[in-house]
């Protein structure tokens, strides 16, 4: 596969998926690529639901462009989200996209990538010499923040749950959380569940996280081995169940059956983050902010497949913090070039040239995957 040339156009388009209303460089972002001669073309109103005006991308040097298709127009796009089925016809074989993919929770997107043999770099595959996902941590965070949150309020009995406080009363027990998973998404849920005085347990495989939680919160989070029989025992007795079980570039693995979920306590709540890789809930189907919601063997299940959506302004900043080096090395030298200097980047070309580029989502979807370096 040949080499790739610096770029001199980087497009920002205004994001399409339901209630996505993050946008994916700040004016920050746009003197920082500026300074090194890249232009850089945001569609108008791109950062409107984030609460930066075309004003603020202005005055940072961005030029403002009036539709998508000039935005797509540049030589890489940057995106938060994958691309929907009304923006395959933007791609080509010129373009670089660097944005969220999550290519096994959807193939059709992957088919269009590998169809127009675009060079497509995933924010969630960038991975660091540590196995860090240093670009999936900030959402995986926000999504974690967001979980408890999210469950409390359909626990309301108005909202169809059990009508269960998290923190409970003197003299009434707290709402029982069960956070499948302590990574970035789980443990983040189960400090904020526990903020909110509610009987939190996590479960992860990985011991050696499970003490770093034990040591940081001893006493007020609980900790269990995973494993089936702890999970169906944790889950038929939880208020709330958080899934957060993530498989770097793969399908999240479904860890909880239907059955269980049909044992669940009637009115409890299912707030399955994995959703975006396919869901670690068997129940799982994704679902929308505008329609978060629907009741399933009596279990509400809410599986918004990008919940950081919902607080787009600290969603933005916090998501650009971290992708900006990596667009501008990007940039500057061009996705297969930035590949070779970074095998952090090299981890996050998922298509190149109409073939697959990583392992581990081309196995998702069987197929292979070729060295996009070769």
């Amino acid at each position: 596969m040949t080499n790739s040339p610096s770029l001199s156009t980087v497009g920002v388009p205004r994001e399409i998926k339901n209630s996505e209303h993050r946008v994916a460089m700040t004016p920050d972002g746009v003197r920082e690529l500026g300074r090194v001669g890249v232009r850089v073309l945001v569609e108008s109103g791109a950062g409107a639901g984030a609460s930066i005006t075309d004003d603020d991308f202005v005055a940072a040097g961005a030029t403002i462009v009036p539709t998508a298709a000039d935005a797509w127009s540049a030589e890489m796009v940057v995106k938060v989200k994958e691309p929907k089925q009304e923006e395959f016809g933007f791609l080509r074989a010129d373009l670089t996209l660097f944005t969220y993919l999550h290519l096994a929770a959807y193939p059709a997107v992957a088919d269009a990538l590998l169809d127009a043999k675009t060079t497509a770099v995933a924010y969630e595959t960038v991975q660091l010499a540590d196995g860090s996902l240093p670009l999936l941590a900030p959402m995986s965070e926000v999504a974690g923040r967001l979980a408890p949150q999210m469950g409390a309020h359909f626990l309301e009995r108005h909202k169809g749950g059990r009508g269960v406080l998290m923190g409970g009363v003197p003299g009434v027990s707290p709402a029982k959380v069960v956070v499948l998973g302590a990574g970035n998404v789980g443990w983040s849920s189960a400090v904020i569940a526990a903020g909110m005085e509610a009987e939190v347990t996590v479960l992860d495989k990985n011991l050696e996280r499970l003490r770093y939680v034990d040591q940081i919160h001893k006493g007020r989070i609980s900790t269990l081995a995973s494993n089936q029989g702890s999970i169906e025992r944790t889950v038929q007795g939880a208020d709330l169940v958080i899934g957060a079980v993530l498989v770097a570039g793969g399908r999240a693995p479904v860890v909880v059956t239907e059955e269980v979920v049909a044992q669940m306590k009637p009115g409890a709540v299912i707030v399955d983050v994995a959703v975006d890789q396919g869901g670690c809930i068997a129940t799982t189907r994704e679902t929308t902010h505008d329609d978060p919601v629907y009741d399933l063997h009596g279990i509400l299940h809410y599986a918004v497949g990008n919940m950081p959506g919902a607080v787009p302004h600290t969603s933005t900043y916090a998501l650009t913090n971290a992708t900006l080096p990596y667009q501008f090395d990007v940039a500057r030298h061009g996705a297969l070039n930035a590949a070779r200097h970074f095998p952090s980047i090299a981890h996050g070309i998922n298509t190149v040239g109409g073939q697959h580029a990583n392992p581990i989502v081309a196995e998702s979807l069987g197929a292979q995957a070729a060295d996009p370096l070769a």
